[in-house]
């Protein structure tokens, strides 16, 4: 019985890993909080129950649901893009700001703060609910339902071992960002790549 329900999880955990395993807003989120290394477990747990939510709705049909809501999709688009638009420009700031180079300087986030930046970046992005309620919740659903609950247990799995890879798999770049320049290096790329991703999603909302 086990060995017949493999397939399905290596299912979930193949294409959760491949849709995850990007470079975007939330990663580059969590990697900048690993490297800091403050509060990383409630990170990697919050992305990870995220998701495995998300999953859970998409498998369950809220993703036929969400398809025929007007307003939704620009509502999220705008509302994402002007949250990356804020956090682009603060972390520009920060790579131009006198304090850019000293490290040790560096506000402390505190674990409010983070866990509603992790809910923003996860939230406030539309293509998380095109990768986990609607595209992994279409192929989730054309499974036996004998066969549902390990893909989404093997996708769920795939979310929190990515997320915990980078959070924690961040300290062994850290004799790289012992030199305070990466620090700016870093946050010049978290500003541009947000500010691309604003723009990218103020073009799919205004086009939908």
């Amino acid at each position: 019985m086990t060995s017949a329900l493999l397939p399905a999880f290596a299912k979930g955990f193949a294409l959760s890993a491949g849709l995850i395993v990007a470079i975007g807003a939330q990663n580059m989120f969590v990697l900048r909080q690993g490297l800091k290394r403050e509060h990383v477990w409630p990170i990697v747990l919050f992305c990870a129950a995220a998701d495995a939510c998300l999953i859970v709705a998409g498998v369950s049909g809220l993703g036929s649901v969400l398809a025929v809501v007007p307003g939704l999709s620009l509502a999220l688009g705008l509302g994402g893009a002007a949250f990356l638009t804020w956090y682009g420009v603060s972390a520009l700031r920060r790579a131009a700001g006198p304090t850019a180079l000293i490290v040790d300087q560096q506000a402390a986030v505190s674990l409010s703060a983070a866990l509603a930046g992790s809910a923003a970046f996860t939230f406030l992005n539309p293509h998380v609910y095109i990768d986990t309620v609607m595209l992994m919740g279409a192929v989730g659903t054309s499974l036996p339902p004998s066969e549902r609950t390990p893909f989404m247990v093997g996708a769920a799995s795939a979310s929190f071992a990515w997320f915990a890879s980078l959070g924690f798999g961040a300290r062994f770049l850290a004799p790289l960002f012992a030199r305070p320049a990466a620090w700016r290096i870093l946050d010049i790329a978290i500003g541009v790549l947000m500010l691309a991703l604003a723009a990218s999603l103020v073009r799919g909302a205004l086009a939908s």
